[in-house]
């Protein structure tokens, strides 16, 4: 396969990729405007971005394994039931049919979000796959920032439909970019038939895959609860909420730049772990900084600083588990996809328990994210001492 033809894949998965968070979130910014156009309460559209992390639970494993045996018809079929759930939304149901199109864009979620690590080991070199998955991983948040652009630009009750019409075609063009790039490319490397639940069990039984696991469960619930939370644990302190959501966009745009850029350095180095570690610091220190002396310079600062360092720790995660597990990186993937998932509904669980006292959800914050420095530590240990894999490598 031509280099240019494997880039193709991976830029049309990226584009699949954006298109589930933008799905994904876009009611958030417009949560106000669309329950009074859906006739429900802010709660209820609330609801249609937060099945995503509770489906994500329940399907991630066997998403995981089922791309591991059936890679490119699992990847075509997530990133066609993103376009149908999107266009289910359009239809003229209420507030029913677009929960029941949200539900089947979450359902299709796992199967793309899982292959960001499968896409790069089938399609690139080796040397190409950090990248690959920085870019897999970077199209993911570029996404969650066209949602809250857009959400922006068309916030009318009579720009709603525009609003889920734009999701629904960029979804569905980013589906048939997808197959048809996936069909000219062929499989890839052929999946072991034996990669299904013995993969499970395998990967469930390795003690590093498990600490990668437990590495991600607390910042990955920082980062969501700071997305979740943020404009309210900001309003106190004077920031207004139109202010507050350039900061969350700003943060989400570092993380893509972030995600883009620090992976691929870090990985080609070989210094993973001490860049994870670096990086929950800096974030930590960041969290605190707000949580000590709250303000708009402050607070931009630690946003911006989150999610320049943060958010990258996850494909450099990702990147660690597919050099690790081999032919079984899907499973592994949705390992860490759901133990991060279900760290997002713990730490932002506890944070909106104290929205109305910022500094001690900032360094609540802080706290579950310097968690995973010890964590980091011994991954490190169990990296040295690892001499074998879950797989087969290809």
């Amino acid at each position: 396969m031509v280099l240019v033809q494997r880039w193709r894949v991976i830029t049309a998965f990226a584009l699949v990729g954006a298109a589930t968070q933008l799905v994904w979130l876009t009611y958030a910014p417009v949560t106000t405007v669309a329950a009074e156009h859906f006739g429900v309460s802010e709660s209820a559209i609330g609801w249609l971005a937060n099945m995503f992390p509770l489906l994500y639970v329940v399907l991630a494993v066997p998403a995981g394994i089922a791309l591991d045996r059936w890679f490119r018809p699992s990847l075509i079929a997530g990133a066609v039931l993103t376009a149908i759930g999107a266009a289910l939304r359009l239809l003229d149901g209420g507030f029913a049919i677009v929960l029941i199109g949200q539900t089947v864009v979450a359902i299709a979620q796992p199967l793309v979000l899982n292959a960001i690590t499968g896409i790069a080991g089938h399609y690139l070199d080796e040397k190409d796959r950090p990248t690959g998955i920085a870019v897999g991983t970077a199209s993911t948040f570029a996404g969650m920032a066209a949602a809250f652009v857009l959400g922006a630009a068309l916030p009318a009750h009579s720009q709603l439909t525009t609003l889920t019409a734009i999701g629904t075609i960029f979804a569905a063009l980013a589906a048939v970019a997808l197959t048809v790039e996936l069909m000219r490319a062929g499989t890839g490397p052929a999946a072991s038939t034996s990669t299904s639940l013995a993969a499970l069990r395998a990967t469930l039984g390795d003690r590093y895959v498990r600490r990668l696991c437990v590495a991600v469960f607390f910042p990955f619930g920082t980062f969501v609860a700071l997305a979740t939370y943020g404009q309210a644990l900001l309003e106190p302190s004077g920031v207004s909420a139109d202010v507050a959501s350039v900061v969350l966009l700003v943060n989400v745009l570092a993380g893509v730049v972030g995600c883009a850029v620090i992976p691929v350095a870090v990985l080609r180095r070989g210094i993973e772990l001490p860049a994870v570690m670096v990086s929950l610091t800096a974030s930590a220190a960041a969290c605190l900084l707000v949580a000590l002396a709250p303000g708009l310079a402050t607070g931009f600062l630690a946003f911006v600083l989150i999610g320049l360092t943060l958010l990258p720790a996850l494909p450099i995660v990702l990147a660690m588990a597919e050099r690790h597990t081999g032919a079984a990186e899907g499973t592994a993937a949705g390992l860490i996809w759901m133990t991060g998932n279900l760290g997002g509904l713990v730490v932002a669980g506890l944070t909106g328990l104290l929205v109305d006292r910022p500094a001690l959800a900032f360094t609540l914050c802080a706290t579950t994210t310097i968690l995973g420095v010890p964590l980091a530590l011994r991954l490190r240990r169990e990296k040295t001492s690892a001499v074998t894999q879950v797989s087969p490598a290809r």
